[in-house]
């Protein structure tokens, strides 16, 4: 892996970048290999590709869906790679009142909401932590919230006009993760009662929060909202996906990746 040995003589330690599915790093690859060229990887089934990406030193990966896929991909990033920092990118459901389609939410905070291992540890809490919101890193997040920021600053209204969604706003505040694809006015009520600070829901961030903490790795994670997770969700995921996902991760990790690189 010359690329990483290179990086590490130079004291730069790489940077992880995640998704779940290949639309939602857009173009970051390519752009991986013009600049510097890529090594791919194979461990664990999954491809690691190391590179530069905007002068930044990146390991970019897929995790695939679900909390166990992203537990052990980024525990891979930690100990195979030795990033610095972890960013996972992808889409998510709505669920704040205010959290429309088109919305970028950037985490502070990230849960299980699917962990009951009540009576014996309460509700939500990963036993023996005694922690049931993991903090994302505040500097981390802010960088990301500062490119998602500028992404929608500068590119909004044309966004706007040629997708006929609602102009974007930036959130920042809870996600909530579980291994369920949620899409029903009533499974949104009842995510409501139970963490009404919830902003957005998907199925990946916390299992990556909980093995970052726990290895003292920072991470941030931004999703752009893709559905507000009721009846219709199937539909507009699968095409806010293939039509939007790549244009806001372009534009919120070029940003990013500038700015560190």
């Amino acid at each position: 892996m010359s690329a990483l040995r290179n990086e590490a003589a130079n004291g730069r330690r790489p940077l992880g970048i995640m998704a779940a599915l290949p639309q939602e790093l857009g173009s970051l690859i390519e752009v991986m290999r013009a600049e510097s060229g890529v090594h791919t990887v194979t461990h664990g089934g999954r491809d690691y590709h190391v590179g530069t990406a905007y002068g930044a030193p990146c390991v970019v990966t897929l995790a695939r869906i679900g909390k166990v896929a992203a537990a052990a991909t980024v525990s891979a990033l930690i100990h195979a790679f030795d990033v610095e920092a972890v960013v996972f990118t992808g889409v998510a459901g709505g669920v704040g009142h205010d959290v429309r389609i088109g919305a970028v939410v950037v985490a502070d905070s990230l849960m299980q909401h699917d962990l009951d291992a009540s009576p014996l540890f309460p509700r939500f809490e990963v036993p023996l932590l005694g922690i049931a919101r993991f903090a994302a890193d505040s500097a981390l997040a802010a960088q990301l919230a500062a490119a998602a920021g500028r992404f929608i600053a500068e590119e909004g209204a044309a966004l706007v006009q040629r997708f006929a969604i609602e102009t974007p706003q930036l959130h920042r505040g809870l996600i909530i993760s579980g291994d369920q694809f949620v899409a029903s006015a009533a499974a949104v009520a009842t995510l409501r009662a139970a963490l009404p600070d919830a902003l957005a829901v998907e199925m990946e961030g916390a299992a990556i929060a909980q093995v970052c903490h726990e290895y003292g790795v920072p991470c941030a994670i931004v999703r752009t909202v893709s559905d507000t997770a009721d009846a219709h969700a199937p539909a507009s995921f699968t095409t806010f996906l293939t039509e939007l996902a790549g244009t806001y991760s372009n534009g919120i990790l070029t940003r990013f990746l500038q700015a560190r690189g």
